[in-house]
């Protein structure tokens, strides 16, 4: 299971390597296996749908059992069909990068992590940073 402990390791090392790459502020949730909240930050001025944007993204990601990189190629070849996702999932899947499975060493799913606040691709590369650092495993689909 994703711990307290990991999943603070993972929100103070995706800012800090948002801090290092000069992003706007940054919004970071991490949600067990079950979807729950664990830990959550939003730094000052992050904008307001930040938070439900980084939950959707770790949300989306559970919810498929995939990354959301994965979800944002499935909208882009089946727009119709991830629309209905998005409908079903009550708008708690993103598909855009930054919604980051984590793994166990088994590479049992444990968690997932979202990441919101600036392009996509930078979102998922803090949310990969705090998990590797927390000695977890980051699956953000292919």
């Amino acid at each position: 299971m994703i711990t307290l402990g990991h999943a603070r390791t993972i929100v103070d090392r995706a800012l800090e390597h948002a801090r290092r790459r000069d992003c706007p502020p940054m919004t970071v949730a991490v949600l067990d296996a079950g979807g729950h909240l664990v830990a959550f930050a939003k730094e000052d001025r992050s904008s307001l749908l930040r938070e439900k944007i980084a939950r959707g993204k770790a949300l989306g990601a559970l919810n498929m059992g995939v990354g959301s990189r994965s979800l944002a190629a499935r909208a882009e070849g089946r727009p119709h069909f991830v629309n209905a996702l998005v409908g079903l999932a009550d708008g708690n899947l993103v598909p855009a990068p930054g919604g980051v499975l984590v793994r166990d060493a088994d590479g049992e799913i444990i968690g997932a992590v979202g990441v919101s606040g600036h392009l996509p691709d930078l979102d998922e590369e803090c949310a990969v940073q705090g998990i590797e650092a927390a000695g977890l495993h980051p699956d953000p689909g292919a």
